[in-house]
């Protein structure tokens, strides 16, 4: 038996859509099984297929609070980015942790097709997401999926499947895109990397993005709500919160910024639908393990 618990979605109270005039309005009762998944709404934001009615509607009422599927989409296309260049400078294998489920654009479907021999490990809490995404590697040698909990570095980097495929003695490539903000400060975010770090070799990368209230105040105070109403812990954090997250790290150039402003190229607004830089509470930071 599942005990209903009452579920708060965002509205606007009044005819112009700004951070103002929101309103947090309770719409319906939700039980627990009927609650949407976080790793569901985001695949809906980047127009994928593998999430529910329940995940579409969450996702239509988050977007209403700030433009969260421009987000979505901007941490996508920062993924690509950041997966290009991690190649590029001559990493080969990648531990994707908070992988989600497998959407339109993947770790090894970017890294893959400019070095086919690059290996990459997705890790997600979600076994419905492992799954899926096993299912979408069937075929690649190269690439698997395990069930972990960020929280537990030390159980991802020695599971079996980890352990197979990667060579924690070579440089490797750590992705936490947009799930740092899911870790509270009681668990301790800068702790967590640095376990992380612990296990990988010098002249490894972390890459990651990270929600921000610097410049949408009241909208992200209104997402931490929505979040809160369906038992996910979000945590939003300002720029220099994100540079801690990073110390003793040594950051690529232009360091840790707006995601929107990590190396741009021309024509790419399009694909987080053109929304202003001043509503993309997002940041984002590549930085290098020192010698």
């Amino acid at each position: 038996m599942f005990l209903a618990r009452r579920v708060y979605y965002v509205k606007w109270a009044g005819d112009e859509p700004c951070s103002d005039r929101l309103a947090l309005t309770t719409l319906t009762s939700m039980a627990e099984d009927e609650k949407p998944a976080t790793a569901g709404i985001y695949d809906y934001m980047l127009g994928g297929d593998n999430h529910t009615a329940r995940d579409r509607i969450a996702g239509d009422q988050l977007n209403s609070v700030a433009p969260f599927r421009a987000m979505a989409r901007l941490n996508r296309l920062f993924l690509e980015k950041s997966v290009r260049f991690l190649v590029d400078a001559g990493i080969r294998q990648f531990l994707d942790v908070g992988s989600g489920i497998p959407s339109k654009v993947n770790v090894h479907e970017v890294a893959q097709a400019i070095a086919p021999d690059t290996r990459v490990v997705y890790v997600d809490y979600d076994p419905i997401a492992v799954a899926q995404t096993r299912e979408k590697l069937i075929t690649n040698p190269l690439a698997t999926a395990i069930n972990g909990d960020l929280r537990e570095p030390d159980s991802i980097i020695d599971s079996p499947a980890a352990r197979e495929l990667l060579d924690f003695d070579q440089p490797l490539g750590l992705l936490f895109l947009g799930v740092i903000q899911f870790i509270s400060d009681d668990d301790q975010p800068a702790e967590v990397l640095t376990r992380f770090l612990e296990h990988v070799a010098p002249g490894s990368y972390l890459a990651m993005t990270h929600f921000t209230q610097d410049n949408l105040e009241q909208p992200m105070a209104d997402a931490v709500e929505f979040f809160r109403s369906v038992n996910t812990f979000m945590v939003p954090r300002r720029h220099a919160e994100v540079v801690d997250l990073v110390r003793g790290l040594e950051p690529v150039a232009p360091g840790v910024v707006f995601t929107a402003c990590w190396r741009p190229e021309p024509g790419e607004a399009a694909a987080y639908d053109n929304v202003n830089l001043d509503e993309l509470g997002h940041y984002a930071v590549v930085a290098r393990k020192p010698e």
